[in-house]
């Protein structure tokens, strides 16, 4: 089987869970038709894949907007809370690397590439938390800016009183609360 590669009743059982998501979250993606975005990922087995990633790691994929210049739909964790399959990472390689001891699994950025799909940057996040109110019990990492990165640090951000806070920690932490989230553009 190769990557990109999903079971025929995988692809149905996801467009289902897809397509209720879509219907139930409307406000959403005001003026889109699932039926687009369907075909669109029907004949792009390696977004398809991403997305099927996406949603199996408890992203709970929706989509979430229009890019006119490119004519491509955006799609994005929707889940309350940072994606359960993605937490307990440090945000890249070289933080990953640098751990002596108690290393975790994975790093934030080696996930979103092995998945297909890129971190929301801060922008992203802002714009997400427009939707709902996300991460309010845990947090997530955010694409780091190199001046930043290069210093040590990575950001991250969350909901708490009312509003969304973006935070820095050392690149290298990792806490069971804290995942990232991703965006798909198909």
């Amino acid at each position: 089987m190769k990557k990109f590669d999903i079971p025929p009743q995988r692809i149905e059982e996801l467009f289902h869970i897809l397509k209720k998501r879509f219907e139930k979250n409307m406000d959403r993606h005001e003026g889109i038709v699932w039926n687009d975005v369907q075909h669109k990922l029907e004949n792009n087995p390696d977004k398809l894949w991403s997305l099927n990633e996406m949603e199996e790691t408890g992203g709970e994929p929706d989509i979430i907007g229009y890019d006119t210049k490119t004519g491509e739909h955006i799609i994005c964790d929707c889940a309350i809370e940072s994606p359960k399959g993605r937490r307990s990472i440090c945000y890249d390689h070289e933080a990953l690397e640098s751990r002596k001891e108690h290393k975790p699994k994975n790093s934030a950025v080696a996930m979103a590439d092995e998945m297909g799909i890129e971190m929301l940057n801060e922008e992203q996040y802002h714009e997400l938390q427009k939707l709902g109110k996300f991460d309010t019990k845990t947090s997530s990492w955010i694409l780091t800016p190199s001046n930043v990165r290069s210093l040590g640090g990575a950001i991250f951000g969350d909901w708490r009183f009312g509003r969304v806070f973006i935070y820095h920690n050392g690149a290298e932490s990792y806490y069971a609360a804290r995942g990232f989230r991703g965006l798909l553009r198909v």
